[in-house]
């Protein structure tokens, strides 16, 4: 591929642009719509109004877990410990959730030095108890412990974590973020960070959606803190992308497939979900032994003249032979300008991050217009990133 340089996809973002904290209501924000490279202003509640009567969205409904643990030491310094993804005993997110008695993870490390290889920390909770013993210091792999041991992972969790707010806020969680940092409609336990596009939607606007005929589905990618990751590389496709866990179900994937219907995904997490999947059905029908694993550039090393509905087939036909009805597996794949997309034909998304990997995305769905869509929300006020307004792109 030709080299994509990261500098053409930035732009100036004034710090008084960037929301800290969430509007008093979630449908009340603004929502520049993008169709058919003519732009428009409205607030978010009207969202139902501007979609196609024929559009079905698709949520991502994983759920924000409370990832940051602060343990303190005898001597009042405070270790930070960010829980990234699970190693044992199991690697699989909704499994680990599940866990009890001890768990181990790969996680970020906040102030290490402080920590000593021989020193558990421990941090006491409602009748409960939870130590961390540090495994790899290099790798900051972390093996938890806790009592009582019959509670899960999960549960334990949620008595002792707090809200991983992205950094670029720079303020500590706060009360309202438990519930403002999370979909209404989130279910399975896993992400370290939210996705921001359904942040929106209320039951209001969900009701609005169904009384317009407009559908809906939900499939789960647990959100990883490499989304946060800035690339450092002046050539993009240098970047190294992170891994994230997918589940889908079999009743998704047969909607996809009703030919009349408009694909819209409700965020870049969402967009990529349902891109991975062409690209597993492109594997099944290269090698029908294929594992869901769609490395970052599977995109553009697989043929791609199959069609939706042939790739969907595949992964449909190999659900029923392995009497599946749910399609689990990981995805890195990279999103950048050159790719076509050929499951989601509108996208409902925030502003995003200069010269990032979303930004990429944005610019790979829209073209050029990115940047008069960008110019325009800067003009216009919006407020960017994660407790930012809204875009829906229908190009």
């Amino acid at each position: 591929m030709k080299e994509i340089n990261i500098n053409d996809y930035s732009y100036e973002l004034p710090t008084d642009k960037i929301a800290t904290r969430p509007l008093p209501e979630r449908d009340q924000s603004k929502l520049l719509v993008y169709k058919n490279g003519e732009i428009s202003h409205t607030v978010f509640n009207a969202i139902d109004t501007l979609l196609p009567a024929n559009s079905c969205l698709y949520f991502n409904n994983t759920r924000v877990i409370p990832a940051r643990l602060i343990f303190k030491k005898d001597s009042g310094a405070e270790i930070e410990i960010f829980i990234l993804h699970p190693l044992y005993p199991s690697a699989v997110v909704i499994e680990a959730m599940q866990t009890t008695q001890t768990s181990t993870w790969k996680c970020t490390i906040g102030n290490l030095k402080r920590w000593p290889d021989e020193l558990d920390l421990t941090l006491p909770f409602l009748n409960g108890e939870l130590s961390a013993k540090l495994i790899n210091r290099a790798d900051a792999t972390v093996t938890f412990s806790w009592s009582p041991a019959n509670l899960t992972f999960a549960e334990m969790i949620k008595e002792t974590g707090s809200t991983p707010l992205p950094p670029y806020l720079k303020r500590k969680a706060e009360t309202e973020d438990t519930t403002r940092y999370q979909t209404i409609y989130s279910a399975t336990d896993g992400a370290m960070a939210a996705p921001t596009a359904g942040l929106h939607f209320t039951d209001a606007v969900l009701n609005g959606l169904h009384q317009n005929g407009i559908s809906s589905q939900f499939l789960t990618l647990h959100v990883s803190a490499g989304t946060f990751l800035p690339v450092k590389v002046k050539n993009a496709l240098d970047h190294p992308m992170h891994a994230e866990q997918v589940m889908i179900e079999k009743k998704t994937i047969e909607s996809l497939l009703i030919q009349e219907q408009l694909c819209v995904a409700v965020g870049t997490t969402s967009l990529r979900t349902l891109e991975s999947l062409y690209w597993y059905g492109v594997k099944l029908l290269l090698d029908n032994t294929s594992s869901f694993v769609i490395t970052q550039m599977d995109a553009y090393s697989l043929p791609s003249f199959y069609s939706k509905q042939q790739s969907l087939e595949a992964v449909l036909s190999k659900m029923n032979e392995d009497n599946a009805t749910t399609l689990s597996g990981e995805t890195s794949i990279y999103i950048m300008p050159g790719y076509t997309c050929r499951v989601a034909k509108g996208l409902i998304t925030n502003f995003h991050q200069p010269a990032s990997t979303l930004m990429l995305l944005v610019a790979a769905f829209i073209g050029p217009d990115w940047k008069k869509v960008y110019q325009q929300a800067i003009e216009n006020n919006y407020r960017f990133l994660s407790y930012g307004d809204s875009s829906l792109l229908l190009p």
